[in-house]
Parts: structure tokens; sequence; C-alpha cells
């Protein structure tokens, strides 16, 4: 369930980056390549938590799911506190708002499913 999940955001934030980067990059340049690099963490996360038995995958998900709650944290706090920085939406605005706050609560899911130990 948890790597269906990360499919589909990895292709809705790679979609919605690629659009915006490609038509309206100069509007909010900051926003749409932290958008990107959402999409690429995404997939990380997903090939990673895929192969969990893979005790490198294991670590490869750990850090990526790390780095993705850190960035949902930053990222929403920034857009909250100062968001003429953010003319335009990332993927990890306002916590995931955008995305029905799926950005902050996967990595906090996929966390606990791999201290668990949990495999696929």
């Amino acid at each position: 369930m948890i790597v269906s999940l990360y499919v589909v955001l990895t292709l809705a934030a790679l979609g919605r980056s690629t659009f915006q980067i490609l038509t309206k990059f100069d509007q909010a340049p900051l926003a749409y390549v932290l958008s990107a690099l959402a999409a690429l963490v995404y997939a990380i996360a997903t090939v990673s938590l895929a192969r969990g038995k893979n005790p490198a995958a294991r670590t490869i998900a750990l850090w990526s799911l790390s780095f993705e709650l850190l960035g949902v944290v930053v990222v929403g706090t920034a857009s909250m506190i100062a968001p003429e920085v953010f003319p335009d939406q990332t993927v990890w605005s306002q916590f995931g708002a955008g995305y029905l706050f799926i950005p902050v609560a996967l990595p906090i899911v996929g966390l606990w499913w791999l201290r668990r130990g949990v495999h696929s």
C-alpha cells in the first residue's frame, strides 16, 4: 500500500513540476525546482521501499523518507511564515495541503513501517 501511494505521488509531483518548469518557470523557479526535487525523492523512496528486503534499499529508504519529512517540514513552515517566497505552491507547501497532506503523512507512515521491520 505504501509503495502504491508513493508511485501515485511520484507521478503527480513529476507531472506537475515538469509542466510548471516547461511552461512558467520564470514565475516561481524556487517552487518548481522544489517540486521537481520532491518528485525525485519520491521516486527514490518508491524504488527503495519496493526493494525493502534488501538491507541497502532499506537504508536508502530510511534516508529518503527522512529527507522527505525534513523537506515537508522546512518548506511547509517557510511557506506559512513567508508566503511571498513561494508565489506558487510546491508539493511540500503548507505541509502538502495541495495533495491532501499526504506529503507530510506518508514519510511518517513509511518510517514507522521501516522501524517495525515490515518487509515487502
